[in-house]
């Protein structure tokens, strides 16, 4: 088994949503941390606890980050952190795998199972450190989480969607 640190300036946790029924607005969270514990010999027993820094948040739009960093939505005063804690780990191809473990988000954890869907090999870097890729996704309600917030559009629908997808790119530096 190797333990891994997420490397948090090459780490990012994106995640797109439905706008007014028309388009979808992306945003990002520039502050991932945790740990990965990976056996390459036993896939099915690593884990993964991951930490993301809500303040972080960027849509672009200072205006919509401090609305979403709100009560309205994530709240950042009072839970200041999305976490996520592996429970089961199953392959679902050669470098891919389902991380089944709970999602914690405006105070409320509920499973999720996140598809990773590569896994790079490990590699030294210049600096003589050891290190791995990923990348990830899931999709989410949001109003699961606690969200709730919308406006009822006068064409009809709601002005924020529902559901949310979530994309993980994740660099891990190999402990000692």
């Amino acid at each position: 088994m190797s333990t891994y640190q997420i490397d948090t300036s090459h780490s990012s946790a994106q995640f797109k949503v439905r706008h007014m029924m028309i388009a979808n607005v992306k945003g990002e969270f520039d502050k991932v941390s945790g740990t990965v514990n990976f056996d390459p010999a036993n896939p099915t027993a690593s884990s993964v606890d991951a930490t993301v820094d809500v303040a972080t948040i960027s849509t672009r739009d200072e205006q919509r980050d401090g609305h979403l960093k709100s009560g309205d939505f994530l709240d950042a005063e009072k839970y200041p952190h999305i976490t996520f804690k592996s429970k089961k780990v199953t392959a679902s191809g050669a470098d891919s795998f389902n991380l089944v473990g709970d999602l914690t988000i405006h105070g409320v954890s509920k499973e999720v199972t996140l598809h990773v869907e590569e896994l790079t090999a490990e590699a030294k870097d210049p600096w003589g450190n050891m290190r791995r890729g990923a990348s990830a996704k899931t999709k989410i309600n949001r109003k699961e989480f606690g969200m709730e917030f919308n406006v009822a559009l006068e064409a009809g629908g709601f002005l924020v969607g529902e559901d949310v997808d979530i994309h993980l790119d994740i660099e891990m530096i190999k402990q000692a």
